[in-house]
């Protein structure tokens, strides 16, 4: 393998085990105690100011220039226990790309590593904010989910996660208040990773301008469905409507036949194939409502699942309803365009196919939101449920989440905005109550780029203008997006050159 690509895979191994099946990894953890971050940093190709020979050489460029960024910059080893928890974390061996002896076995020696794993972050981890560190403890504790303590391998593993637990107690406790990475973080996080020029300023005034735009979509919507009905009475109304625990499973499936059913009818991913099953989420991934693991452009082929995680029977009642509310059927069909097709599941199936390492295996976390993202919105322009405005609605609902957590993104790490008034936001923006509200806002602590499917799908749709002008008659749905996908899942900044647009 070519070594610059080689430096970018050692220092990235939890998102290629992940995201592209390069199960070489398997059992593996990433060095991200500081001297293992400063090794995997001097083995990145240096900084160039030369002209990329080529597409490909553009994007794993973009590559080098994040990780400089997030791990020689930003610290992000030292700062944020989420990369700790990706490089600890189990649930990959859960899929089926493998005998299931085999990926116990992988599993038995990664968790092996779990104590030595637990002393980097331990040693690294010296800058945490109170604010990261509180939002991520539930998290860390759920990765020891299942595991059976009787075994000597995973009393150990448990052991050491519970010190990881006990030292992200005491940084919330204790810690410094102050969670943002300042405006030139994260204008370099934004820029590096895309190969694009951020302005954040002009970047907040685009979500202001979508979030204009999805509430007078939503508006419209919901004057259809309940004409002169307040918009808060209708969308309680709507979320109250939702199958029970059993039936959360049952109605995704049916959804998945659709949305399959219309990609093909509508060509939207020129190709798809492949299955995608339904079913509940690996106990240790139980915090996310809904997620997509794909078969990875380096595993054999094998079923997708689309994981849905109903209510545990054992909350109290009031916790259950809260968290069904989520599966209601305004919103569920649109988080299953996302999830499946034309979103998730369509894009990965692509990604097997497409040409050489760099685009099977380097993937633009903007891209691949903003694509699936991009997917809710082309189902309504194409029509999907076109006779129930519910699905428009539900669309523009998870929309405004997704755009609020942009400004909310820049609002926080600018340090214009305090946790506190990123949950308002939430709540007058996003629709969100209390406790939902307040998870949203502080997950801008661990995670600055959250904003990343609002900003990729503006991306994508400035791109589908550009193209449409470009190509005039020869425009259609089908070609823009097959050529798009062709890229497997690019830096934004690298889109319109890779289709030969200015």
């Amino acid at each position: 393998m070519d070594a610059r690509l080689r430096a970018v895979w050692d220092m990235t191994i939890p998102g290629l085990r992940e995201n592209a099946g390069v199960h070489e990894f398997d059992g593996v953890v990433q060095d991200l105690s500081p001297e293992g971050v400063r090794a995997g940093l001097a083995r990145l190709a240096p900084a160039s100011d030369a002209s990329p020979a080529d597409h490909d050489d553009a994007h794993l460029r973009a590559f080098e220039d994040a990780l400089r960024v997030a791990f020689g910059e930003l610290e992000d080893h030292r700062t944020n226990p989420l990369v700790h928890l990706d490089n600890l974390d189990l649930s990959v061996y859960d899929r089926e790309y493998a005998p299931a002896e085999e990926r116990a076995a992988a599993r038995r020696r990664h968790l092996e590593q779990w104590p030595a794993a637990v002393d980097m972050a331990l040693t690294s981890l010296d800058r945490v904010s109170a604010p990261t560190a509180a939002a991520l403890i539930d998290a860390v504790v759920g990765l020891a989910s299942g595991l059976d303590e009787s075994d000597p391998v995973a009393a150990d593993g448990i052991a050491a996660q519970r010190r990881l637990v006990a030292h992200l107690k005491q940084a919330a406790a204790e810690a410094d208040a102050n969670a943002a990475i300042g405006a030139d973080g994260l204008t370099r996080l934004l820029a590096s990773g895309e190969a694009i020029d951020v302005d954040l300023a002009a970047l907040a005034r685009r979500a202001d301008d979508e979030r204009d735009r999805l509430r007078a979509d939503l508006d419209e919507a919901l004057g259809r469905i309940a004409p002169g009905v307040p918009v808060g009475e209708v969308v309680t109304s709507l979320l109250a409507d939702h199958p029970d625990a059993e039936g959360v499973i049952d109605e995704a499936c049916s959804q998945v036949e659709e949305a399959v059913a219309f990609t093909h009818d509508r060509d939207l991913v020129p190709g798809l194939d492949g299955e995608c099953l339904v079913g509940p989420t690996p106990p240790a991934r139980r915090w996310a409502f809904a997620m997509m693991a794909w078969a990875g452009p380096y595993e054999a082929d094998a079923p997708s699942w689309y994981h849905i995680t109903p209510p545990d029977n054992a909350w109290p009642a009031e916790q259950q309803r809260e968290w069904l509310e989520a599966f209601n059927r305004t919103t569920l069909p649109a988080i299953t365009v996302h999830e499946v097709a034309p979103g998730h599941f369509a894009h990965g199936r692509v990604l097997r196919r497409v040409n050489g390492d760099v685009r099977k295996s380097l993937m633009s976390l903007s891209f691949i939101e903003g694509w699936a993202h991009y997917a809710e919105q082309v189902c309504v322009e194409e029509g999907f449920r076109a006779d129930d405005a519910r699905f428009a609605a539900g669309v523009a609902i998870e929309a405004l989440v997704r755009v609020t957590r942009l400004a909310v993104s820049i609002g926080v790490h600018s340090g214009e905005m305090t946790i506190d008034e990123a949950a308002r936001r939430f709540e007058e923006d996003a629709l969100l109550q209390g406790p939902a509200a307040r998870s949203e806002a502080a997950r801008a602590t661990f995670d600055p780029t959250y904003g990343r499917y609002t900003w990729g799908k503006l991306e994508i749709l400035a791109l589908r203008d550009k193209a449409k002008a470009a190509w005039g008659p020869g425009f259609s749905l089908p070609r823009f997006h097959k050529e798009l996908l062709d890229l497997g899942a690019p830096p934004l900044g690298l889109m319109a050159s890779g289709l030969g647009l200015p």
